[in-house]
Parts: C-alpha cells; sequence; structure tokens
C-alpha cells in the first residue's frame, strides 16, 4: 500500500488506524496528511490518524491540498516537514497523486533533479507532469 517515492519518503492513498500501525512498523517516523478533512464521507478523520500516530511515538504533520492546486506556503510546509523528520515520512491523501505531487515540489525547492524526480514518481505508479513546469522553475530557481 505504501509507495516507495525515495529512500525516505512514501506516499500512500488514505489511511486508517491498522495503516498507522503498519507504518510504525515499517519504521516511519512521520506521517503527512495531505487531505482536508471532510472531503469524503469514508475518509478516517485526521484526528483519529493524528492520536493514532502520536500513541506509536510517530510526528504527524497536515499540509491538506485541495483540488485547487498548490501554494508556495503548501510546498515550503511539505519541504520543512521533510527536512525537519527523523526518519522515513509517510504522506497520505485520497489516491497518494497529491502526496506525490507536493512533494516533489518541496524537493524540487530544495534542489533535487526535476528528472530523477519524475523518474521515482513513475517508478511508484504516480505522474508529475501536472506540475512539472513548476518542479523545473523551483529546481532552476535552486540551482
Amino acid at each position: 500500500m505504501f509507495r516507495k517515492l525515495s529512500d525516505s519518503v512514501y506516499a500512500s492513498p488514505q489511511i486508517g488506524l491498522a495503516e498507522v500501525d503498519e507504518a510504525a512498523a515499517q519504521g516511519i517516523t512521520l506521517i503527512v496528511n495531505n487531505r482536508p478533512e471532510g472531503e469524503a464521507d469514508d475518509q478516517t478523520p485526521g484526528p483519529e490518524i493524528e492520536a493514532a500516530a502520536k500513541a506509536k511515538g510517530l510526528g504527524y504533520v497536515t499540509i491538506p491540498v485541495t483540488h485547487a492546486g498548490f501554494s508556495e506556503s503548501q510546498v515550503t510546509a511539505m519541504a520543512e516537514a521533510l527536512a525537519g523528520a527523523k526518519g522515513p515520512v509517510l504522506a497520505y491523501c485520497r489516491s497518494g497523486t497529491r502526496s506525490t505531487l507536493l512533494w516533489s515540489l518541496a524537493e524540487a525547492s530544495r534542489g533535487a533533479d526535476p528528472d530523477r524526480l519524475a523518474e521515482q514518481a513513475a517508478n511508484a505508479g504516480y505522474d508529475i507532469s501536472p506540475v512539472r513546469a513548476l518542479v523545473d522553475m523551483l529546481a532552476a530557481g535552486r540551482s
């Protein structure tokens, strides 16, 4: 269920309490919730995921992303969450796509190679082409 984007970051569709246990067992140290509360009736509420994560000693951050797109503050928040993580990170949303796109933007803002980001995302089953121009721009701004 967790798709490996890099050596330290995984993306996932919506998780529940069982997946928090699985994340802890796999050595995840931080869960990033990229799903807005109340987006769907069947999603496990963020506060429940947060409580379960904290009970397992995991960090938890909420950076909700709607289908409207990405803001600079979201990219910055994700970059800071990744930079401050003490180990592997699991980011989730409805399908994992928004988490992957935000990860690619955050990593580009930190100077990662856009082609490598696209390859890593593709290897995990995700396509960053919707934000590729911005990824390129962010990476160019760091060089």
